[in-house]
């Protein structure tokens, strides 16, 4: 689930080709709505820190409820969880909200409590692969085909037009959003988005398989730590409890090899489909905000020395990447890392409320 991650040792092969580790049980899941008595989130301790999370995270408790959308794709049934929380008093806008690879719609939470108070009806799906959503097996990850998810996902809620916010890895499917559907969508809010680089082009060739080794050996401790690290620069502050619990939780279950898969599928499709070179196609009305002190890389510790150091640099990337999308604005916010609504919220608040106005 790491960006940049570890060369993984530790893999066991089955019958059948699959690879999963020892022990694996079949268990029979069915995903519900979070009732109300869920809705807050499970406190820190020691027995959240110990619990073990099913591939579709049946019993982890978002901070909204939520509700799926049934899809049929690639020729399989699939279940989309969503977020839709209702304004305070509407304006009558809509704003989609995309995690990034190593989050989820719950992860949301402070911005949605905002933009609902804002007046903004707030939509916060779990790509296929990600969160409470169907983990298949078998599917052709692209951000086209995530972009046509979602697409079908607001038209099923009769949502025809939105603003569009995407970080990380949402940022790179929110560029193919817009540029795939933009009649569909009002304005663009891009948040540290992965992918303004040719990552591919950096690192030697890997494959599904490699990727998915490196997610078989994950641990609760290398989740947490590559987050501190990567992410908040070393620190650690309890309101980042919540960004590593299911991550976390999920390599507990004895299912867990159904997420790294699917971990690994993703991984192939943001290393094949660099959005760098879509951003000059966007004509929404577009805002970057942009913590730069993120050096934020998939696949750095792989590449050459003297490449790594220039992979990931924010302060170059996100100036780069607002003048390749034609009259994009750009805040940035210093001293600060890859999750700007998490590490530094007010700034990031501002900068986010002010150009949706």
């Amino acid at each position: 689930m790491s960006v940049e991650g570890e060369r993984m040792e530790r893999i066991l092969v089955v019958p059948g080709g699959r690879e999963r580790r020892r022990g694996v049980r079949r268990w029979m899941v069915v995903a519900v709505a979070v009732s109300a008595a869920a809705l807050l989130w499970a406190p820190a301790g020691a027995a959240a820190a110990e619990e073990a999370y099913d591939p579709e995270a049946t019993s982890f408790a978002y901070p909204y409820p939520v509700h799926f959308f049934d899809l049929e794709s690639q020729r399989e049934k699939l279940r989309m969880a969503y977020l839709d929380v209702a304004p305070e008093k509407p304006n009558g806008r809509v704003v989609v909200l995309l995690h990034g690879k190593n989050f989820h719609a719950g992860t949301w939470a402070t911005t949605i409590a905002s933009l609902r108070r804002a007046g903004f009806r707030v939509i916060a799906p779990d790509q296929i692969g990600f969160g409470k959503s169907s983990k298949p097996e078998r599917y052709q990850f692209t951000f086209g085909q995530l972009a046509a998810n979602t697409r079908a996902l607001l038209a099923s809620l009769g949502i025809e037009r939105s603003i569009v916010v995407g970080h990380s890895m949402g940022g790179m499917l929110a560029v193919h959003y817009a540029v795939a559907y933009p009649a569909a969508t009002e304005r663009l809010v891009l948040v540290n988005p992965i992918g303004l680089e040719d990552y591919a082009a950096m690192i030697p060739p890997q494959t599904v398989d490699d990727w998915y080794r490196q997610e078989l050996a994950l641990t609760p401790e290398k989740v947490r730590e590559y987050q501190r690290t990567s992410y908040y620069g070393g620190a650690w502050k309890p309101e980042y409890e919540e960004h590593t619990r299911l991550l976390e939780g999920w390599t507990r279950h004895p299912d867990y090899w159904r997420v790294a898969w699917n971990s690994a599928l993703t991984y192939d499709m943001i290393l094949s489909q660099p959005v760098v070179y879509e951003l000059h196609r966007v004509r929404a009305p577009t805002l970057l905000i942009i913590g730069t002190r993120d050096r934020t890389a998939l696949g750095r510790p792989l590449a050459p020395p003297d490449v790594q150091k220039t992979m990931g640099d924010y302060t170059t990337l996100g100036k780069r990447a607002q003048h390749q999308i034609p009259g994009a604005a750009l805040v940035e916010i210093p001293g600060v890392g890859h999750v700007p609504q998490v590490e530094a919220f007010p700034a990031f608040e501002k900068a986010l409320l002010g150009f949706l106005r």
